[in-house]
């Protein structure tokens, strides 16, 4: 099952310095653009007198609008490279965040969050992962994504404390201010000078072409269908999981810290996946490990009371939360090569955005009409049927064009 070879790798930087660039810029831009939403939640909607659904919505806008962009943003990366696009990003994103820190009415802020949401799609894993593939060696690929995203999986643990402690000590128009201060002096000249001299891939409108063809591959869909599924049950859990918790007994404390096991677990989640390829292929390691999440998660209700039951399902889930992220590229580059990568990843990531940002609506309507139970079961059912689909993609041969 062999992939077309990708083009020649055009001089660049330095491995170890485009990985140190774009693992600082990951872990700062989804800090900022994303993670500290949740922090400023609360007191931005009392200060502008509207509901927390109605402010949770401009966050969901700037998902849409990063998933309806992936494609166009692929092209052009595949068409031109990242230096530019991904630095325009920067600048976009901290002017944004700056504009965040202004507004003064819903429709003010739905219009910053559209502005948050292209620089999301400009600036953060899908470009980033483009520009590694199109500047590295295929022998130096894994590794460098795995460490891009390692040190990006500690966004969370960084900057909700940080703006937390910011809206504590100065509140939260002032913290954005700091926050796109930081986002604009980190990323912005990481992006100008780490980037530099990174190159698009040759023959372009060739590789254009076996991108499209890909759609004719059965199994692109099939994983289209397993990420769909898997990236719209991780955001309902991200969403909904403090809040079952509490409906299963256990305090609001208690509750946020058996949360807080997920995003610690993706880091090992991720290097337990990588460290895998070196026995069963990319595809068998994921399905398996989502496989384990859905019965992890049908296991929830009916342990989840006691801590000591809580803890061991949500460490079999959090091992899986950050795998889509280290297994999505790999998994495009053994079955399609390098060629028109930027393309395929865009196409593959469109839909899978947009489950992300309409699944905790659908969740919180679910759980409204069945209750929590029925919600995480369904998450569950979820889970194992990506891991299954999975699996089933590496019996699908590579359709030679």
């Amino acid at each position: 099952m062999g992939a077309t070879p990708g083009p020649a790798v055009t001089a660049g930087p330095g491995p170890r310095r485009l990985v140190g660039s774009l693992a600082i810029t990951q872990t700062v831009g989804y800090g900022v653009l994303y993670y500290a939403f949740s922090v400023i939640l609360g007191p931005m909607s009392t200060d502008l007198g509207i509901s927390h659904t109605t402010a949770a919505g401009a966050l969901t806008t700037a998902v849409l609008v990063a998933g309806l962009l992936s494609i166009p943003v692929g092209r052009r990366l595949d068409a031109r490279g990242g230096h530019a696009l991904m630095t325009t990003g920067s600048v976009v994103g901290s002017v944004a965040v700056l504009g965040w820190s202004q507004v003064h009415n819903a429709l003010q802020l739905y219009v910053v969050f559209v502005f948050v949401g292209v620089a999301s799609a400009m600036v953060l894993y899908e470009p980033a992962f483009a520009v590694v593939v199109a500047a590295t060696d295929p022998q130096r690929r894994a590794r460098a994504l795995l460490g891009i995203t390692l040190v990006a999986g500690f966004a969370s643990s960084i900057f909700i404390p940080l703006t937390g402690q910011l809206v504590d000590r100065i509140d939260w128009r002032p913290a954005l201010v700091v926050l796109a201060i930081a986002l604009a002096a980190l990323t912005i000249p990481l992006h100008a000078i780490g980037l530099r001299r990174t190159a698009a891939a040759p023959h372009h409108d060739r590789h254009l072409r076996r991108s499209t063809w890909v759609l004719r591959d059965p199994a692109f869909w099939l994983l289209a269908a397993t990420f769909v599924l898997h990236g719209a049950a991780l955001a309902v859990i991200a969403v909904h999981l403090v809040q079952y918790l509490i409906t299963l007994g256990h305090p609001a404390v208690v509750a946020a810290r058996l949360a807080g096991l997920l995003g610690l677990l993706s880091v090992t989640g991720r290097v337990v996946t990588t460290l895998s390829t070196r026995w069963l292929p990319m595809t068998t390691i994921v399905g398996l490990i989502l496989v384990g999440q859905g019965a992890a998660m049908s296991l929830l209700p009916v342990v989840g009371r006691h801590l000591l039951g809580a803890i061991a399902c949500l460490v079999l889930f959090g091992l899986g939360f950050g795998v889509a992220s280290i297994a999505t590229p790999a998994i495009l580059l053994q079955r399609y090569g390098a060629t028109g990568y930027g393309t395929i990843a865009g196409t593959l990531a469109a839909p899978i955005l947009i489950a992300k940002a309409t699944a905790p609506l659908g969740g919180a309507l679910l759980a409204a009409a069945l209750g929590y139970r029925t919600l995480v079961l369904l998450v569950a059912a979820a889970c194992a049927l990506a891991g299954l689909l999975l699996l089933a993609v590496q019996r699908i041969p590579v359709i030679r064009r």
